[in-house]
């Protein structure tokens, strides 16, 4: 039986490596259209509570995964020897940026030579995580060809860009367009008849891995621009006295031609604040520089200071000095209604904080407590009760669990970098 047969009539066995945010949501997809499910990751914590049933995961849902773990449709392991059994093995393994904003591609190569010592002919390879142009045929192929492995014919290899949006109530993995390039047309084929069995979503084929992952960055890309446009025309209105919200608002009424983006603290994620520079450092190779991306990024990551400074100065109005006021940080996950802290920009706000010699507190019901990157401390959620204490409370995450109208009532002064309080006018409120 080959694998196309196998696929078809799900006696396939897929593995996942890597169960995060982008590898676990599939690993329960997959498993969810009858298919058993191995997967691989070097956590412990990771291994133990897929075994025990637990999700950790916001876009994964509790009882779904206890069932198909229960069900023996889907468990965790250390062992990559188990993917000798794998008809299929997709790699979701974290793609970050070292100190010196370049791709760090160590967790893909680990992944692949690992693959390469536990693989069986007749497997398709798919590699999901984000990276440059050129990873898939530059460290995929010469690691399986190395071991004897002919693309195409006794092994397949893909990449398929992941489009997680966390907290997207509309767009999940199973439904959301997926995109495949193959490293030939027998890989396209096979990644094809994949796809369209474990989701239920459009297939688009392109012609090469390079294709598909120009094309994620691009889409991140395109958002971090835009993003940034925004964030610079908040900078512009502060100046001329404008209300940046209001002309947004205003520029969305157009039927075409304009797609609205918004301002806020920082931007944060996996995604936005990495992906262009996949390609900043990848275009050095062609003797390119790519000056609007980082010029982009340059204002993207000015917002935690100027929001910050736009505090202070409205604490000044009042008689208070940042430095002797008591601050409280309202949401700290980088997106609202989910908990995931990567790249937030609360992270930044802090530590400018710090070096200000502020005292603040910071809320978030889908954050209890966490660590941060930038300066190493830990720092933990704390209630709502005493907001009348602060001197100021600046919304960094515009979760709907908020009730505005409340802690606008009890607040001596609010700063509202995400628009959460829309249709709220007060005279302690002011919007970024």
């Amino acid at each position: 039986m080959n694998l196309i047969e196998k696929i078809q009539n799900k006696t396939a066995v897929i593995g996942v490596v890597g169960l995060g945010y982008v590898g676990l949501p599939m690993a329960v997809t997959v498993a969810r259209k009858g298919y058993k499910v191995i997967g691989v990751d070097v956590s412990e914590y990771a291994v133990t509570h897929v075994n025990a049933g637990d999700n950790y995961i916001g876009d994964v849902d509790d009882a779904e995964l206890k069932k198909l773990v229960t069900e023996g449709m889907l468990k965790a392991t250390f062992d990559y020897g188990e993917m000798k059994d794998a008809d299929v093995i997709m790699i979701a393994v974290p793609t970050p940026l070292d100190k010196y904003q370049q791709p760090d591609s160590s967790y893909v190569r680990a992944s692949v030579n690992s693959l390469s010592e536990n693989i069986s002919e007749d497997t398709l390879v798919i590699l999901e995580s984000t990276t440059y142009p050129g990873t898939t045929e530059e460290i995929l192929v010469p690691a399986f060809e190395e071991k004897g492995f002919e693309v195409g014919k006794d092994i397949f290899i893909a990449f398929s860009p992941e489009r997680v949006d966390p907290g997207n109530k509309d767009y999940k993995t199973n439904n959301t367009p997926k995109v495949v390039g193959g490293v030939t047309k027998n890989c396209n084929k096979v990644s094809k008849v994949f796809y369209e069995n474990i989701l239920d979503a459009e297939i688009y084929l392109v012609s090469s891995p390079a294709i598909a992952e120009m094309e994620k960055i691009y889409e991140n890309t395109f958002r971090n621009i835009n993003i940034a446009l925004a964030n610079e025309m908040t900078i512009l209105c502060e100046k001329m006295g404008l209300d940046i919200w209001e002309v947004i608002e205003a520029a969305k009424t157009k039927p075409y031609g304009f797609m609205a983006f918004y301002p806020g603290p920082g931007i944060g994620g996996h995604c936005i604040p990495l992906d262009p520079f996949y390609l900043t450092w990848k275009a050095r190779e062609y003797n390119y520089h790519t000056r609007l991306i980082e010029l982009a990024g340059e204002i993207n990551n000015s917002m935690p200071e100027f929001v910050v400074n736009k505090l202070g100065k409205l604490l000044n109005e009042r008689g208070l000095a940042l430095s002797r006021s008591k601050i409280l940080l309202l949401g700290a996950a980088y997106k609202k209604d989910i908990e995931d802290m990567r790249e937030s920009p609360i992270q930044d706000v802090i530590v400018i904080l710090e070096k200000n010699g502020v005292n603040f507190d910071y809320n978030d019901p889908h954050i209890p407590e966490f660590h941060n990157e930038l300066n190493g401390k830990n720092y933990k959620s704390v209630g709502l009760e005493n907001i009348e204490d602060y001197d100021a409370v600046l919304i960094i995450t515009n979760h709907t669990f908020y009730d505005y109208e409340d802690i606008i009532k009890r607040a001596k002064l609010i700063l509202d970098t995400r628009y959460a309080t829309n249709g709220i006018k007060a005279d302690n409120l002011v919007r970024l």
